[in-house]
């Protein structure tokens, strides 16, 4: 099996990054909307249906898929000989921000249930604040790849 997934490696790093990349701008994107839809609409009314129709489709369709390929590919590349130099300190600061953007991920989708709703209690500003969460893992992340300290 590892000769197999050395030849695999350009395939499962390169279908990995285009899965990053389609995560991380579900994770910048959602936030934001997230602030429209608090300042420029209310429960009920017609931007507040337009707002949880872009929220679902961007979670459900985009992110979601993008999150779970995102890690399937990363462990593919796990499991490849040669990859990871386990007795660094890098794989272990990446992992610590993968599971940031994963639980930042899960958190977005239970506010967008509070949108749904009709509870949502934060303001755009706690959005937009929120919103720095996938910036930071991600410089946590492309630091701990590319630096490998």
């Amino acid at each position: 099996m590892p000769d197999f997934l050395i030849t695999l490696y350009p395939w499962m790093k390169a279908f990995h990054i285009m899965s990053v990349i389609s995560w991380m701008a579900g994770l910048f994107y959602l936030p934001r909307l997230f602030v429209y839809h608090t300042e420029q609409s209310t429960p009920g009314d017609s931007r507040d249906e337009v707002f949880q129709i872009m929220e679902y489709k961007l979670l459900r369709v985009i992110m979601n898929p993008a999150m779970v390929a995102t890690w399937l590919f990363g462990i593919i590349l796990v499991m490849t000989p040669g990859v990871v130099d386990w007795s660094a300190v890098w794989p272990y600061t990446k992992i610590a921000g993968i599971f940031v953007m994963t639980w930042f991920h899960h958190w977005l989708g239970l506010r967008r249930k509070e949108f749904v709703s009709g509870q949502n209690t934060r303001t755009g500003r706690q959005h937009r604040m929120m919103n720095e969460v996938p910036t930071l893992a991600m410089v946590v992340i492309v630091l701990s790849v590319v630096v490998r300290f």
